[in-house]
């Protein structure tokens, strides 16, 4: 098993970490990457607090520990879509 986590299994999150110099940016498309591969789009509030639980304690000021922050805040404030085209037709 790669990733140190069940919720990184290809470790991509923990590697984040591991990169010198990594720039905001390059964490949001790591964090793309991952929620698009590992949870199919599909992000959750517990999910991304269990990220943050698990990489984010020995680095607080890490640039993926921002993003991931920012990531929580969406799945927050992101209400579930409801109805469709025709819910919106009078």
């Amino acid at each position: 098993m790669k990733g140190a986590h069940p919720l990184d299994p290809t470790g991509l999150i923990q590697e984040a970490y591991r990169i010198d110099g990594i720039t905001p940016e390059d964490c949001r498309v790591i964090f793309f990457d991952w929620a698009v591969g590992a949870r199919g789009g599909k992000l959750d509030r517990d999910t991304v607090q269990t990220l943050i639980d698990t990489y984010a304690a020995n680095a607080p000021d890490h640039p993926m520990t921002q993003v991931l922050r920012e990531g929580l805040e969406k799945t927050a404030a992101t209400p579930a879509r409801r109805g469709g085209w025709r819910a919106r037709r009078s």
